[in-house]
């Protein structure tokens, strides 16, 4: 990425809704532990918007700068869940942040559908808000389609072993130990492989997908 005058411009636009798509993502798998009856994200200061409570530093920085990012994942105990539904709370805890952020990103599409015209047209704000609601769109589409990945330690690995017959989680909770490095594996060849001989990445594509539908912008 070059440090031109433009690119700067967007990276300033891109940092708080970064910020807030992180935190919300996570502020809403603590709330959720909670009222499905786990307080550790609460004792552990978790169920809040502030973003230095959840931001870390790597994650965001990557988030920033590239197609995926992370913060400090939300502490949950399971065995506080109600053992007759502690798999379906586990599962509506792992989702909260993906909703989160999937709602988020139909709302900012909307905003640029429905007042993107008329947003542009004001004197100097209108371009540098609808600047950053289109950011807003991207990163959280980004953040939702990233998490929803059944490669662990990602939210979805969390649903996928929910959905699991219980032999069938067990055995997939021996594959966790090597989910950190088969998902590095999959984004590098996802972004520097198959970027390069389809035009876009798998993860790349569903994101402006979901972009071009919510917004009605062409983003080929």
């Amino acid at each position: 990425m070059g440090f031109d005058e433009e690119s700067v411009r967007r990276l300033i636009l891109r940092l708080p809704m970064v910020l807030f798509a992180l935190t919300i993502h996570e502020f809403m798998h603590a709330w959720v532990a909670l009222k499905c009856g786990d307080d550790t994200a609460l004792r552990a200061g978790r169920i809040t918007l502030n973003p230095l409570a959840h931001l870390d530093p790597l994650g965001t920085i990557c988030l920033i700068f590239g197609p995926i990012g992370w913060a400090k994942p939300v502490p949950v105990n399971r065995a506080n869940f109600n053992y007759e539904t502690a798999r379906r709370d586990d599962m509506l805890v792992s989702g909260a942040g993906i909703a989160a952020n999937f709602t988020l990103g139909v709302a900012c599409a909307l905003v640029l559908r429905f007042f993107g015209s008329h947003l542009s047209a004001m004197t100097e704000v209108g371009p540098t808000i609808v600047g950053m609601v289109f950011a807003g769109a991207l990163v959280n589409f980004a953040l939702a389609v990233f998490n929803l990945l059944p490669i662990p330690p990602l939210d979805g690995s969390h649903i996928l072993r929910d959905l699991l017959p219980l032999n069938a989680a067990i055995r997939f909770d021996e594959f966790r130990r090597h989910g950190i490095f088969i998902l590095l594996l999959f984004v590098i060849v996802d972004r520097f492989v198959v970027a390069e001989i389809l035009g876009t990445s798998l993860l790349g594509y569903p994101i402006y997908w979901l972009t071009e539908v919510f917004s009605g912008i062409d983003l080929v």
